[in-house]
């Protein structure tokens, strides 16, 4: 069952009216329905994706829901409508319906299934389904995913050597004559038409390869060089210029594991290869690879609030994840050592873990990551053979489990507060682990481990109270102000923290 509850505002961060306010002005989706706006020049309430002009710091008010704002007095925006807000507001759980329902949709283009399954999984009726999905975003559910579906389809068509029967199954055409019929009906075009003189290369070993668009600056070498320096063995690579791993998504044929290598292509732009292993499940992995490689941020919504970090490289972006259970296994095995030794136990996590795997056009990278599943049947003994200690090595099993039994949700779209919380009843995570979760497996933007090593050494202090206290003013983007503090050590000691 996918989670519908309504995702939640942290409440320090709510009741900072300075860290609101500076959210409201960088207009970040990250933030869209987490909180409202009441204006009193004017009466009205906004999403903080509004794109009116910024009112006054003194005229704003902000509020958890938007019943909240109401029976404050204030009327809903004709503009940015809040009734359409991300379902993470405590009164628009229909909002959240569609937008979960939009991610299923998205990431399952391949599989061909029939609405009323996506519906099922929601633990709703396709009827009601349909009904949400036009509220939230103007279409019917299979609009959209028609829509996704050439989308993706022009885009390998473009931009890969593909053949095009595999583009059409990979798109989710249940057969190369509606693939055809789809593309002639929306852009009165061929596949032939759309792909043109490009060559067309057969050869099962040849890897995909499309373009990214980022937003500049953008600092590549940056995040490649943070990467490589808790690359684990077998499951990773890192050279110069790329970033290279294996990767599993699942697909109508099941679960497939393939590579994917990451570098520069052009100032706008960055080159991903994906190899043919996973041509089915591409959708996935572009979404993926935006997470890791924090393409969709730009950096003019938070620079100027990281007064007094050390801003040398405003390129630096926040890395993220493909995988939140992996991002919580290596943030346990790293409490209370060095990057170093954290990747030493990483490394022989996955290969008594991870399936081995073989790659005719890549040897050097030999295991995928551990599943949930197998990690969650492991015996405690054998995870402490490695040199993890017992605690950890429960720690690690009991993510494992809550994960497997859909008890836990370690995503982007997970409500930040509430899992932070459930992450901290666990026995064996304190606030540094769970910040970094939510830093990078969630994606918040001001999550903050204030007892990281590397951050408490490059503020000058010695307690987490006390950088907590000098990261006030850079609410809501503390989790970025880590990678520049992080940055401005220019070692590998920076995930090293006192739990």
């Amino acid at each position: 069952m996918v989670d519908t509850a309504p995702m939640d505002m942290p409440t320090e961060l709510l009741n900072d009216t300075d860290a609101c306010y500076r959210a409201l002005a960088s207009r970040d989706a990250r933030f869209d329905g987490r909180f409202f706006v009441g204006v009193s020049s004017t009466g009205i309430y906004c999403r903080p994706v509004c794109k009116v002009r910024l009112p006054q710091k003194h005229n704003c008010t902000f509020y958890q829901d938007a019943a909240t704002a109401e029976q404050a007095g204030f009327r809903p925006c004709l503009r940015c409508r809040p009734e359409l807000s991300p379902g993470w507001s405590t009164t628009d759980i229909s909002a959240q319906l569609a937008l979960n329902a939009a991610k299923l949709i998205q990431e399952r283009l391949a599989f061909g299934e029939p609405l009323t399954h996506i519906a099922a999984r929601l633990g709703i009726t396709d009827r009601h389904l349909r009904r949400v999905f036009e509220i939230r975003f103007g279409v019917r559910p299979v609009q959209y995913r028609q829509t996704r579906r050439l989308l993706l389809a022009k885009a390998l068509l473009t931009d890969t050597a593909l053949p095009i029967t595999d583009i059409a199954f990979s798109s989710g055409f249940g057969s190369v004559r509606r693939f055809n019929a789809a593309l002639k009906d929306h852009y009165g075009l061929t596949p032939g038409d759309i792909r043109g003189n490009q060559p067309t290369n057969n050869n099962a070993s040849s890897a995909l390869v499309l373009r990214l668009p980022v937003h500049q600056p953008y600092n590549f070498d940056a995040i490649r060089s943070f990467l490589a320096s808790r690359a684990i063995g077998g499951l990773e690579q890192v050279d110069e210029l790329h970033y290279q791993r294996t990767l599993s998504v699942t697909t109508p044929q099941g679960m497939v594991t393939g590579w994917i290598r990451v570098s520069a292509h052009a100032r706008d732009q960055i080159q991903l290869e994906i190899s043919r292993e996973l041509s089915a499940g591409v959708a996935t992995v572009l979404t993926r690879v935006r997470h890791l490689f924090d393409l969709d941020t730009h950096p003019d919504s938070y620079l100027a609030t990281l007064t007094g970090v050390p801003v040398s490289d405003p390129g630096l972006r926040l890395p993220g994840a493909v995988d939140g259970f992996e991002i919580a296994v290596r943030a346990i095995l790293g409490q209370q050592i060095t990057v170093k030794a954290a990747r030493t136990l990483a490394e022989r996590f996955v290969k008594r873990f991870g399936a081995r795997v073989t790659f005719t056009d890549d040897p050097n990278l030999t295991h995928s990551f551990p599943t949930v599943q197998r990690i969650a049947n492991a015996r405690i003994n054998t995870l402490a053979s490695l040199g993890i200690i017992s605690r950890r090595a429960e720690t690690i099993q009991a993510i494992a489990r809550a994960i497997h039994a859909q008890q836990l949700d370690l995503s982007p779209t997970a409500p930040v507060d509430d899992t932070i919380k459930q992450l901290k009843t666990m026995r064996g995570i304190g606030d540094w682990t769970a910040q970094y979760i939510a830093m990078r497996a969630l994606r918040w933007p001001d999550a903050f481990p204030a007892a990281d090593y590397g951050i408490m050494k490059a503020l000058g202090v010695d307690k987490p109270r006390q950088a907590i206290q000098l990261a006030e003013p850079w609410k809501p983007w503390r989790a970025y102000a880590v990678v520049h503090l992080w940055s401005s050590l220019n070692d590998t000691t920076t995930d090293k923290h006192t739990e």
